[in-house]
């Protein structure tokens, strides 16, 4: 009876509906990202809804310096990414500049957040790993369906997601040299190849390789070009989708350092599990 509407709170003071689109972030396919000092890179499993579809893009470009992930409704996902578009285009009629990324989300979280407050309106059940780069650098930025909004320097979402951060967490600190306090930071001093072949390495765990429903979606050989992509974003970088022949090689390398099994590192955390009907 307290999740009739979205602005109902419950008796233990808690949203209902905010957590059920929450819930729809847990159940899409997942998507990991990470970044160094240099660059950000994103990477996501895609799905397609019968042996005779395509795969459906996880990853989307925003500008030439922002690209985001997708773990949820894949509608929602694209009427954000639309408004965020708007944005970044109205931004660079006024001042002639790339947005901010921190702007961007700032006003991003602000959408998310009035709609868990309004009437009649639901949240959005989507969440978003953001690579971006800046005057700052490059940032990596993962969207709730509260309106939360976290920097990251490496994150998982969508189902089976656990498994991608648990390899993100235990290698962490490759390629450190710890000359600086900037290099302590997660995967400061990795070269662009590096970060694609971590998000890769991360993303192969949340490949599910004994259901029923993932073999149905072509997912039972773990990682393949047609269900993988990876977007990259840097200095002197614009943001670039890479997919199919081109992913093809670091591919090879995954399989031939074995990590391309469909087995994580971590196990499932138990409330990851597959999508259901909707696109997710």
């Amino acid at each position: 009876q307290y999740d009739t509407d979205v602005t109902v709170w419950s008796p233990e003071g808690r949203l209902l509906q905010v957590e059920y689109a929450m819930e729809s972030v847990k159940q899409g396919s997942a998507c990991v990202g990470l970044r160094s000092s240099t660059h950000a890179v994103i990477g996501a499993l895609k799905r397609s809804v019968s042996e005779l579809s395509a795969h459906q893009k996880k990853i989307l470009d925003i500008d030439s310096h922002v690209g985001i992930g997708i773990a949820g409704l894949t509608a929602d996902a694209r009427t954000l990414a639309k408004w965020m578009r708007s944005e970044c285009l109205n931004h660079r009629y006024v001042y002639g500049t790339d947005m901010p990324a921190g702007r961007l989300l700032a006003g991003l979280a602000d959408r998310h957040q009035r709609t868990t407050q309004t009437y009649v309106r639901r949240p959005y059940g989507v969440g978003l790993l953001v690579a971006a780069y800046d005057k700052a650098g490059p940032h990596l930025y993962q969207t709730c369906p509260s309106g939360n909004v976290y920097e990251y320097y490496a994150s998982a979402v969508g189902a089976r997601s656990q498994s991608g951060r648990t390899y993100l967490e235990k290698h962490c600190g490759d390629g450190n040299d710890g000359a600086n306090d900037e290099a302590q930071a997660p995967f400061a001093d990795a070269s662009l190849d590096d970060l694609i072949m971590h998000a890769l390495r991360a993303l192969a765990g949340c490949v599910s390789t004994d259901d029923k429903e993932a073999k149905a979606k072509g997912n039972a050989e773990g990682l393949t070009r047609d269900n993988g992509s990876v977007g990259v974003v840097g200095r002197d970088q614009a943001f670039r989708l890479i997919e199919g022949d081109e992913l093809q090689p670091y591919l090879d390398r995954l399989e031939l350092e074995g990590g391309n099994a469909g087995a994580g590192d971590g196990g499932d955390d138990g409330d990851d599990a597959d999508g259901g009907a909707m696109e997710t």
